[in-house]
């Protein structure tokens, strides 16, 4: 397979696509809408799986698992829920297969195996998950109850693209119960935060934290606040929610508690997830034309070491040299790879691992041992510079934390450039044809949300939390508006 990629500006959804496949994250399964993830793209999901894990914990959420089967009268208990969520559900009816006796060497479904109810294959877990909680809550002692499950959910999608919609993908999501409104509304918001500081801190990738409008928001909560990320084609991506439950969950599956009074009261709730697109989100905000571009923070490997050599004698000096730098750089907590294969050569070597987005490269040769000298790459900016090998851990670290550094600024500038200003209809048709945020005045009302998706295919992607009070007039009716709110076209 080539391993050039189609260029961005020629056809982005290409590029994407081929990325996904040639710098080997993930590829099309035998089951319609389904992915693989491969070993270097899985490696990927771990680091954000390990730090996400930590940032639960420390917040005082425990993990559980919960089955991936909801039988159907639970699923239907919470109205909203079940009927958002009603045309991607996958459901299980019979249990057993048996021999086809008109088609020899065949199965079919043995009719005599109906279930008594039909299951349906989780499509987000709130029923059974607050079915159980009906058992584990029965004092204000009880309370908070902060769980949090890794697991896979189905979402019978029509059309996908790998890592960002797929049929079935990898998530956490969080369900808590609380004692009060209060309580509940504050763990939401925390949750966001989050989010918001992995996505920067750990993705490099900046995140506009808001509110959903009421036809956004997640079926069967009060409020929805998302971190919203735009991507190098102007698109922007919902990178994360955390949802305010209110007691509708509660109240479908009767969760009470005894409060400190004596009385009987429903407990609040809230729920909340990132997934597997959150690695489409990593690709989409800084890779380029030669392929990833990955921030060290979650690099399954930081550093890749590749010798040049001429003989086998060459090659145990090098090796002898570069065996100690390694043991110096996992010292530092760097993941290091020491490429010695003798099958490729440097130069293939080398476009395996920009393809891969590996932030740095350090290439080492016989005249280098003569000189003490090391030629590190960065994947960056694709810049090389000569370094002495005494100096060599203290400017890899130093390195790697200017790319992590490098590619959030160089992200926030390009969302500067593409979030647009806008007062009147023409200004927003002709921002939404460039791309990226677009800052308007909204009425209010879902006819106009509504209206504004039919025309230009835009949606509100959230009233932003440090929207500011400013009296205007929505860009579509003139109606009074108080706060602007950001539209975008959306993956």
């Amino acid at each position: 397979m080539s391993k050039k990629l189609t260029k961005r500006s020629e056809d982005y959804s290409k590029w994407y696509n081929e990325l996904v496949v040639k710098a080997d994250l993930a590829e099309n399964s035998a089951v319609r809408g389904c992915m693989v993830i491969k070993p270097y793209g899985f490696a990927i999901w771990e680091k954000m799986q390990a730090e996400l894990d930590r940032m639960f914990k420390e917040t005082g959420h425990e993990n559980a698992y919960f089955p991936l089967f909801v039988p159907k009268s639970l699923f239907e208990a919470e109205e909203k829920n079940a009927e958002g969520f009603a045309k991607e559900c996958a459901v299980v009816t019979h249990y057993r297969l048996q021999n086809d006796p008109d088609n020899e060497g065949k199965l079919r479904v043995d009719p005599e195996a109906k279930l008594e109810e039909e299951l349906v294959v989780r499509p987000t877990s709130e029923a059974i998950i607050w079915n159980t909680y009906k058992g584990w809550i029965q004092s204000y002692r009880d309370l908070p109850l902060l769980i949090n499950q890794w697991a896979n959910v189905v979402r019978w999608e029509m059309r996908t693209r790998l890592f960002l919609r797929t049929a079935e993908f990898l998530w956490q999501e969080g369900h808590t119960a609380h004692a009060t409104r209060t309580e509940a509304i504050t763990e939401a918001k925390q949750m966001q935060d989050v989010y918001a500081e992995f996505a920067e801190n750990f993705m490099a990738m900046p995140v506009v934290k808001g509110v959903k409008s009421d036809s956004e928001r997640f079926a069967g909560a009060e409020d929805t606040y998302t971190i919203e990320a735009l991507m190098q084609d102007g698109k922007a991506l919902q990178a994360g929610t955390s949802h305010f439950l209110g007691q509708n969950f509660a109240k479908a599956f009767d969760v009470k508690y005894t409060s400190k009074e004596g009385k009987q009261e429903y407990v609040w709730a809230t729920s909340w997830g990132v997934s597997t697109r959150l690695i489409g989100g990593l690709i989409m905000t800084h890779s380029d034309d030669n392929g990833l571009v990955l921030p060290p923070k979650l690099a399954p490997i930081q550093v890749v070491i590749v010798p040049i050599y001429k003989n086998d004698e060459q090659l145990e000096a090098i090796s002898n040299k570069v065996n100690a730098i390694v043991i110096d750089l996992r010292k530092k907590g760097i993941s290091v790879k020491f490429d010695d294969r003798d099958t490729f050569r440097p130069g293939a070597k080398f476009a395996e691992y920009e393809l891969k987005g590996v932030p740095v490269r350090i290439a080492i040769g016989n005249r280098d041992l003569e000189n003490g000298t090391l030629e590190i790459a960065r994947r960056d900016t694709l810049e090389k510079k000569t370094v002495a090998q005494d100096e060599v851990i203290a400017f890899v670290e130093n390195l790697l934390d200017e790319i992590q550094e490098n590619l959030f600024n160089k992200a926030i500038e390009y969302r500067k450039e593409y979030t647009t200003v806008v007062n009147d209809f023409k200004e927003f048709k002709k921002a939404i044809k460039k791309g990226g945020f677009v800052s308007a005045h909204w009425d209010g009302t879902e006819e106009t949300e509504d209206r504004i998706k039919e025309y230009t295919k835009a949606t509100i992607r959230c009233i932003p939390n440090e929207a500011i009070e400013e009296e205007g007039v929505c860009v579509l009716t003139g109606n009074p508006s108080s706060k602007r709110v950001l539209f975008a076209k959306a993956y």
